[in-house]
């Protein structure tokens, strides 16, 4: 059994459009130790790909980070299996919002140093005294409370769709670059309640500890992130004080928490959150576009990309090579002007 996948991923796009069966999107993280993470990945990939389970998945020393989609058929088998792992018995899933089934359209298990890039060193703190858990009722009362400072501790891209009512939102590109800006942030304000969210909590439990290891007195997290809040306001009736659009890693690139648009097309200026990866893949910039901006530029970022790919594919091919941009997000106000022309 192959511990990859071979096959070119337009045809696996096709497939998953074509596929009728409901899958579930959800993602989980556990920080454990893994002495052989190798083997442990090779463990999760022939295991899941038996009931054709999609997404992206890092492995590392320090645990196991995943986004994933599994066909519903298939869950409680996969749940079961799961749970078998000894340090993954009984982890929280957080099952998606908002889901469409074509999230991921392959599987990609991959080792990594850290299942996210921070660029700590965990020999310098205690990774493990982490900032206190709380629910979403206890973070309506926390965030009501003028002695709370409420820390998003995502991407700039991502706040901008979406955010928690008075919460700082600093403008970086990284988790790595977030972690001493916040720190000078609060400078003066070791006292207070310090309250950081992110997408599913994983980003939190690093960041919870090391703001303790810098001397801040009261640090809490919101468990199970934006995602487990959502699901909590629904089900319990609870205000909900999250403005906008959750925005995630995977092929549907946000789901709606509340109604509100609060960020604006980056071609245009009209309320969009929409956000899309421009159709020219020697582009793939990652912006908002809205749907008559979409019409007009074919779905790219600019005319040059327009007709970029408007050429012949072989052309296209050609142009591409030894080209890789790695991930580009569109920076409004401080790389480019606006998109288009």
């Amino acid at each position: 059994m192959a511990l990859y996948n071979k096959i070119d991923k337009r045809l696996l796009k096709e497939q998953l459009q074509q596929e009728t069966v409901k899958r579930v999107t959800l993602s989980f993280y556990q920080y454990a130790h893994i002495t052989d993470p190798e083997s442990f990945r090779n463990q999760l990939f022939r295991e899941w790909q038996q009931w054709k389970v999609f997404g992206r998945v890092y492995v590392a020393k320090e645990g196991v980070n995943a986004q994933i989609s599994v066909p519903e058929p298939h869950f409680e088998a996969f749940k079961a299996n799961l749970y078998s792992i000894n340090f993954l018995k009984g982890v929280r899933l957080n099952i998606a919002i908002e889901d469409d089934g074509k999230s991921f359209y392959k599987l990609k298990i991959k080792v990594r140093e850290k299942i996210v890039a921070d660029g700590l060193n965990d020999a310098t703190f205690d990774v493990t005294n982490s900032g206190k858990h709380i629910d979403a009722e206890e973070f309506n009362e926390l965030a009501t409370d003028e002695n709370t400072v409420i820390v998003d501790m995502r991407n700039h891209y991502e706040s901008e769709v979406g955010h928690f009512e008075n919460a700082i939102c600093p403008d970086v590109d990284t988790f790595r670059e977030s972690l001493d800006i916040v720190a000078d942030m609060l400078e003066g304000q070791e006292n207070k309640n310090i309250v950081m969210y992110c997408t599913g909590g994983i980003r939190c439990e690093k960041a919870s500890a090391y703001y303790k290891h810098k001397g801040f007195k009261n640090v809490f997290q919101l468990n199970g992130g934006i995602i487990e809040y959502a699901r909590q306001v629904k089900e319990l009736g609870l205000e909900n004080r999250f403005r906008g659009k959750n925005f995630v890693f995977d092929d549907r690139l946000g789901e709606r928490i509340s109604g509100e648009i609060i960020s604006q097309c980056h071609q245009c200026g009209q309320p969009s959150d929409e956000h899309i990866n421009c159709a020219n893949d020697a582009c793939h910039l990652l912006f908002i576009q809205c749907a008559d901006c979409a019409t007009k530029y074919e779905s790219c970022c600019s005319f040059d990309c327009q007709e970029f790919i408007h050429l012949p594919e072989e052309e296209q091919k050609e142009r591409r090579k030894g080209i890789d941009k790695g991930r580009q997000v569109y920076r409004k106000g401080r790389l480019r002007p606006k998109l288009g022309e």
